[in-house]
C-alpha cells in the first residue's frame, strides 16, 4: 500500500490480521471437524521461521497440514486442507490435532507419527499408511 502513498503502521496491519483470524476461526473449526469425519487423511509438517519474542531472532515452528482429496478414487467428499501451527515437531502435536479422528492417516516416515499407533494410546483407532 505504501507504493500507492498509503502508509500503515505495522501495529495496524498486525491488528487486522488478528481480527481476520478471529472472524475466520469458526470457518477453520468447521473445516477441521469436516476433515476429521473422513475415513482417510494425509498429514505432514513443515518448518516455518517464527519470531522469538524479545530476542530479535527467529526460531523454528511448524505448520501441520491435514488434507483430504478423494477425487482420484471417486470419493464424494470435496478436497480440503487445513494448516495448524505448533511450536514443535513432536508426535504429541499430531495427536492433539487429530483428536477425534478415526481412520487411515497417510504420512511420511517421520517417527513422531508412531505415537498415534502406540498400544497405550487412548483415543480413536488410527492406522498409518506410509508414502
Amino acid at each position: 500500500m505504501s507504493r500507492k502513498g498509503i502508509d500503515l503502521d505495522r501495529s495496524t496491519l498486525a491488528d487486522w490480521v488478528g481480527r481476520a483470524a478471529f472472524e475466520l476461526r469458526p470457518v477453520f473449526d468447521t473445516l477441521i471437524s469436516d476433515l476429521k469425519r473422513s475415513s482417510k487423511l494425509f498429514m505432514d509438517e513443515t518448518r516455518a521461521p517464527v519470531l522469538d519474542p524479545g530476542s530479535r531472532k527467529t526460531k523454528t515452528g511448524y505448520f501441520w497440514a491435514l488434507a483430504r482429496d478423494d477425487r482420484p478414487w471417486g470419493g464424494g467428499a470435496p478436497p480440503g486442507v487445513a494448516f495448524t501451527y505448533a511450536p514443535g515437531r513432536g508426535g504429541i502435536n499430531a495427536e492433539r490435532i487429530l483428536q477425534g479422528f478415526s481412520g487411515i492417516l497417510q504420512v511420511d516416515g517421520y517417527a513422531g507419527y508412531n505415537r498415534l499407533i502406540a498400544r497405550d494410546r487412548i483415543g480413536a483407532d488410527i492406522r498409518l499408511a506410509y508414502c
